[in-house]
């Protein structure tokens, strides 16, 4: 019932643009997809109003930079801005979280990494002495250990995670590659396997093969890693806008700083612009690589 409130909310706005505005069709089925893909994810995500906090907003934002091309998300952007001005018009949403995301203008073209310094005081002012934090410090462990996306975090199985091989197998769509992964994020992740994720499995009576769940032991969300991430930098008095897109990115300029391959980083981090080059590195060859350049083994 909800999402057919957020619907018609929609698509009064699009009539008001059609007649009040007397935009293009063009322009207006444009607004449709954009909106139709926010909506679509907020019910993903299970919000059932819109959003009114920034984390919410990002999370969209970053699901939609790993898909499309950065005109799109510029677009996408603009779209969401003039959205959340009719709601405020119309008494609808108040609060207006796109005042906190930068303007299509100010987009941002060069990325910045947290320097390994930042990366050490993210992790360990993470407090451990709560179940969630133990989680947490095994997720974010295993996001720099790796460099995966978001998407691949979240949809990570036990079942992925090969201990005794140092190696994780990363879905990806109709894709799937094993890559490295350092003993420091190894232990953590059977730290919260055996203090926090099989006891909650077993008191929810859950079934599922996720590695990082939340507390009703069910998969957790990129809304929910995105705060987890803002928590620890607030934890770490880190002042940058950190993102999984900058955890990543961070992941390989540390890896390229410490003499790895830009190929076998590209083999990591799943890129298929290479692909016959790829399918000519040996699992050994990025494993060795990955060991002789990850800063914290």
């Amino acid at each position: 019932m909800k999402m057919n409130r957020l619907n018609d909310q929609i698509n009064s706005y699009l009539e008001f643009v059609k007649i009040e505005k007397g935009l293009s069709n063009n322009t207006i089925l444009a607004y449709k997809q954009d909106l139709t893909e926010f909506i679509n994810f907020l019910q993903v995500e299970g919000i059932k109003s819109w959003p009114s906090d920034v984390i919410d907003i990002n999370a969209f934002l970053a699901r939609q930079s790993q898909e499309k091309s950065d005109s799109s998300v510029t677009r996408m952007i603009s779209t969401l801005n003039k959205f959340y001005q009719w709601l405020a018009r119309q008494n609808i949403q108040k609060l207006n979280p796109m005042l906190e995301v930068d303007a299509p203008d100010r987009k941002v073209q060069h990325q910045t990494a947290l320097t390994e310094n930042e990366i050490v005081q993210l992790l360990e002012k993470i407090d451990t002495n709560k179940k969630n934090g133990i989680r947490d410090r095994a997720l974010l462990e295993v996001f720099y250990a790796t460099g995966i996306k978001t998407s691949e975090l979240v949809n990570l199985r036990v079942q992925d995670v090969y201990k005794d091989l140092q190696l994780v197998q990363i879905h990806d769509g109709n894709k799937s590659r094993l890559i490295p992964i350092n003993k420091k994020a190894l232990n953590w992740i059977e730290k919260y396997e055996k203090e926090v994720r099989n006891p909650l499995v077993h008191k929810k009576e859950s079934s599922s093969q996720n590695l990082f769940l939340n507390n009703r032991a069910t998969k957790i969300t990129r809304q929910a890693i995105w705060q987890i991430i803002k928590r620890a930098c607030k934890n770490a008095n880190i002042e940058k806008n950190v993102t999984p897109n900058m955890l990543r990115y961070t992941f390989t300029v540390h890896l390229l700083n410490h003499g790895a391959d830009l190929q076998v980083v590209q083999a990591i981090l799943g890129y298929t612009g290479n692909d016959i080059f790829q399918r000519e590195l040996s699992q050994k060859r990025i494993l060795d690589v990955y060991l002789n350049s990850h800063p914290r083994l």
